[in-house]
């Protein structure tokens, strides 16, 4: 066997083994970076301005214009986007399934030919159109038809539903995809009906991948800011109803960050919202992994 000179080694072996490694490193030192400047602006609530961890994330009192006696109780902002992420799960998990049923168990070439391609449409439409669509057509039908101004917590769930949608769908899809045709045939041939196959035999098998989407719809849904933003009325306090208005974690910091100066206390409460919304989705990102070890036990 002909032995590669040294120059075409170069080229071909070690420039690109190189220029993958620097680009791993990269993405490492930049993941780093986020982390540590968002964690050290973070806690200076805590250290330079000494408010408490707990009147922080466990009270109900944020009102930053104060005078000489700022308060920052960021629960309102906490259960906020809780409500609504759990909400938007609540409606859009279950026709997310559905869809990826029909997709690949019903009607696979209907399901080809329109829902995906609608699906990646729904994707590519960006959030503020979302937020203009719910400020037009669906806070006056909330306020018309149900009560309350419109603007509530019932518009930003139903907003962010259609948003997360595309995502669990498809998750979805490709989870039920990966089920052997066998065991699907094994079913049948023991006299199992379709719809008996489809919850005994295709939903037990994809649970992983249908979890994993739920939890990253989830994930999408706490880091989602000016649709709904645009949507719940941006009221500091924690809503009594679904038609009651609200504020959530991203859109109070989109709202004040630019009224802020950098240093002050009601700067550094901000960036601390922005350290729970990190700290959130390293949840998520676990729990993900959680879910991939157990499906490959």
């Amino acid at each position: 066997m002909e032995k590669r000179s040294l120059k075409e080694r170069l080229k071909n072996e070690y420039l690109g083994q190189s220029f993958a490694a620097l680009c791993g490193i990269l993405i490492i030192l930049i993941t780093i970076s986020i982390i540590v400047f968002i964690a050290s602006k973070g806690i200076r609530i805590f250290v330079n301005d000494g408010y408490s961890v707990s009147e922080f994330l466990f009270k109900n009192n944020w009102n930053p214009n104060k005078g000489a006696l700022p308060s920052f109780g960021a629960l309102a902002f906490i259960l906020g986007s809780t409500l609504v992420s759990m909400g938007a799960v609540i409606i859009s998990a279950p026709i997310a399934i559905a869809l990826a049923i029909f997709v690949n168990v019903i009607s696979s070439k209907f399901g080809k030919k329109i829902i995906k391609p609608s699906l990646e449409i729904l994707v590519g439409i960006p959030s503020v159109v979302y937020g203009w669509v719910g400020i037009s057509v669906l806070v006056p039908f909330i306020k018309g038809n149900l009560g309350g101004m419109g603007f509530s917590l019932l518009a930003g769930v139903l907003v962010l539903a259609l948003m997360i949608l595309p995502t669990i769908a498809t998750l979805s899809i490709d989870a039920i995809k990966t089920i052997p045709e066998s065991h699907i045939e094994a079913s049948y041939g023991l006299g199992a009906t379709r719809w008996q196959t489809i919850y005994r035999v295709i939903i037990p098998g994809a649970k992983s991948g249908i979890l994993t989407g739920v939890v990253l719809g989830i994930a999408r849904a706490f880091g989602e800011a000016l649709a709904v933003q645009m949507v719940i009325g941006n009221t500091v306090k924690i809503p009594d109803s679904i038609f009651s208005s609200m504020a959530t974690l991203t859109s109070i910091i989109t709202m004040d960050m630019a009224n802020t100066v950098g240093g002050t206390a009601w700067n550094d409460a901000l960036w601390t919202l922005a350290l729970i919304l990190l700290v959130i989705s390293f949840v998520f990102i676990l729990i993900v992994r959680m879910i991939e070890r157990r499906s490959e036990v």
